[in-house]
């Protein structure tokens, strides 16, 4: 975060981190770090190392928290772009249709596995069936 702890200079490029952006992006959003952390199926202590520049998202949640917090992604990697709207500025229904967005993606990640394991199992149950009719 930047050191000044003053959000009006987060957006200037030779002082906001990734952290910081993050951080005002959440604010200019109205969601509180738990807020937001449930909708990214986080826990709040990682979003929270991610706005204090201690840790860094993966490449999928980064796509996730631009898309939930109205920023583009080459904005909050790097700060070069449009800066967030400020706070109560967006449509109303701007934010919330950008959430169920990120629910989608998040639920399509989740479905593509339990598929995958499905398959897996599947294959297992036909090998099974297999072998006990070989035997029989």
């Amino acid at each position: 975060m930047a050191e000044n702890g003053n959000l009006d200079n987060v957006y200037a490029d030779d002082v906001a981190t990734f952290g910081d952006r993050l951080l005002a992006a959440r604010e200019a959003a109205g969601l509180g770090q738990a807020e937001l952390a449930a909708k990214l199926g986080v826990r709040d202590k990682t979003l929270a190392a991610w706005e204090e520049d201690l840790a860094e998202p993966r490449g999928n949640r980064l796509q996730m928290l631009a898309g939930m917090l109205n920023v583009s992604l080459r904005w909050l990697m790097t700060g070069i772009g449009d800066d967030p709207l400020e706070p109560g500025t967006a449509p109303a229904m701007v934010l919330p249709a950008r959430m169920a967005l990120a629910d989608i993606a998040r639920i399509r990640s989740d479905l593509t596995k339990l598929v995958a394991e499905l398959d897996r199992v599947e294959g297992r149950l036909g090998e099974l069936l297999v072998t006990e009719a070989a035997e029989a």
